[in-house]
């Protein structure tokens, strides 16, 4: 479309005389949210000492969250009551550190002997407020923690920047050894009737995280706030849109402020890229824009309708994690079900259903050692990529792993069906055959999980890194919110009549099983529309001291 009259675009480049020096066009709270940081925008400290103390954080703040979470199904049904469907869901919350105090009446009710007293209605809204509470505090202590231990290392330096991509693995391992503690002590307690006191524990070990925390605060290292990248996104948008009529620039003559450094304080600049041509509106300079270069609603550097290009392309590959992560959601909520109602005796030991994710645990701990000490280096050797696989690759292999445990937990749940005893509630199947399901699940999480907080996290501009690391929180969020509605329309379609559904309260006449399979072919056909989405995704690419340079080479961050 031919530019309109009054606003054709002018020619000027980020040499001419219309174009700033960066630290004049740094925009005010009120348009862009951004500050003054240093002149380098960084502090000297940080490195693995604070790095190890944000680590230990990480594995204490996780005890305390999943030491009241792991158990959260059964607390459902056996101390509020609610239905195995219901509870699913809602286990898809975070239980309070408070809710005891008006549901566990009698004092050790909630095992499978002694039954809880029907809960009073201050007790239940006491419990919903809560878990939404607690929800809220670990949803923005996750991803701000991840990336505050990235932050503690430069990437601008060779070796600081393989230590960043290191930390993400060891996140995650952190994250695990907590929840080895709270998925076999605490699960113990809180299975025999103790909720009060594994709820005590949890709250001491958040405790001793805070105050681990504080502790380390003079040895951290911080980089200043770059603004709100929301108000910036959006800035681009409103600009483009009041440019819809003029025909966008070429490469050469967008505008960007002069000088190494962005008009992001403290972000380096982002080379053009030729996806996304309509944002390029954005920067181009017309004859309105000259009388007031620093609006930025209207006028946006190369680099800040990069930032906003860089979101676009991530938003596919996100979405196509969500149903990964309706998959993990299982291991919460029906597996412990699952394993409820079989044969959980080993020997003369009574094995709790939930005391089943250590397997998971164990799998994420030997995986992350196995990937890497001996798959990147075994990868490196073969194909000469110095980081093994890239992390698009990690996740898809990821998902193929959490397709395949839903798989084995169907073939589980139909094994455990064909063995269910008449009168009795547990099957005389035993409950080791979900090793199998518990294992993939961690193993994939080692692909899926650690390859989202790497790539989200190094793939976001220097702007937004939170935000890039709190995709991968979102992912989980939205992946319950999935997998609670996928139940909801499942027992709508198949609870009809006298058919009780596959997910009934009784899941010895139910057919958990297909729910299983269907959520596998749901993986697979989210599968291939990763495929495409990995295949379509371009890396960003930053100019560092004048040069341009890419940040990973385009042939490395594809999938295939």
């Amino acid at each position: 479309m031919a530019p309109t009259e009054p606003e054709i675009a002018d020619s000027h480049t980020a040499n001419s005389p219309f174009n700033i020096d960066a630290t004049e066009h740094v925009a005010g709270e009120n348009d862009g949210g951004y500050r003054e940081p240093p002149t380098n925008g960084r502090e000297s400290k940080g490195g693995w000492k604070p790095a190890f103390i944000l680590l230990a954080n990480q594995a204490l703040a996780t005890l305390a969250f999943f030491g009241v979470g792991v158990n959260l199904v059964l607390f459902l049904t056996r101390v509020l009551r609610q239905d195995v469907a219901d509870a699913a869901n809602n286990g898809l919350g975070m239980l309070s550190l408070t809710s005891w105090r008006y549901l566990i009446k009698p004092a050790g009710c909630g095992s499978e002997i002694t039954k809880c007293r029907e809960p009073s209605a201050v007790g239940v809204g006491v419990f919903y407020l809560s878990i939404y509470l607690v929800a809220f505090g670990y949803g923005g202590h996750q991803p701000t923690l991840a990336t505050f231990g990235a932050d503690q290392f430069d990437e601008k330096k060779k070796n600081q920047k393989q230590n960043r991509d290191a930390y993400f693995g060891y996140f995650y391992f952190a994250l695990n050894v907590g929840c080895l503690f709270s998925n076999t002590v605490l699960v113990y307690f809180e299975d025999t009737g103790m909720w009060t006191l594994g709820f005590l524990i949890s709250l001491g070990s958040a405790i001793i995280a805070f105050l681990l925390y504080l502790a380390g605060y003079k040895k951290y290292r911080y980089v200043k706030a770059y603004g709100n990248p929301v108000i910036r996104v959006v800035q681009v948008f409103v600009a483009a849109f009041k440019k819809c009529k003029v025909q966008a620039s070429n490469e050469e003559q967008l505008y960007e402020v002069d000088g190494p450094e962005s008009a992001i304080k403290g972000s380096r600049k982002i080379m053009h890229s030729n996806d996304f041509r309509f944002m390029d509106k954005a920067a181009t300079i017309t004859e309105k824009d000259r009388n007031d270069l620093k609006n930025h609603w209207r006028l946006c550097t190369i680099t800040q309708v990069e930032e906003a290009k860089c979101v676009m392309r991530m938003l596919p590959v996100w979405l196509c994690t969500i149903i990964y992560s309706v998959v993990f959601t299982q291991m919460a909520s029906l597996f412990v079900e699952q394993g409820d109602v079989m044969n959980n005796k080993v020997g003369k030991f009574h094995l709790p259903a939930a005391t089943m994710s250590v397997f998971d645990i164990c799998s994420v701990l030997l995986c992350t050692g196995l990937y890497r000490y001996v798959l990147i280096p075994l990868v490196a050797k073969l194909c000469g990529f110095p980081r093994g696989i890239t992390e698009l690759q990690r996740m898809g292999i990821g998902l193929i792993i959490g397709m395949l445990s839903m798989v084995a937990a169907g073939v589980t749940e139909f094994a455990r069906l064909k063995q269910v005893i008449p009168g009795q509630k547990a099957s005389s199947l035993s409950i080791l055959w979900q090793i199998p399901q518990y294992v993939l699940v961690g193993a994939s999480e080692v692909f899926m999980y650690v390859g989202q907080l790497e790539f989200f996290n190094g793939q976001a501009p220097d702007g937004i890194k939170s935000f890039g690391s709190s995709l991968c929180m979102a992912s989980i969020s939205l992946g319950n919110y999935v997998s609670s509605m996928l139940v909801y329309m499942v027992m709508a379609v198949t609870a009809r009549g006298e058919n009780p559904g596959w997910i009934p309260n009784d899941l010895n006449v139910g057919h958990m099983d297909r729910f299983f399979f269907l959520v596998a072919i749901l993986a697979a056909l989210d599968f291939v529309l990763y495929l495409l989405c990995a295949r379509w995704y371009k890396n960003i690419q930053i100019e560092e001291e004048g040069d341009k340079k890419n940040l990973e080479d385009q042939e490395n961050i594809s999938i295939v």
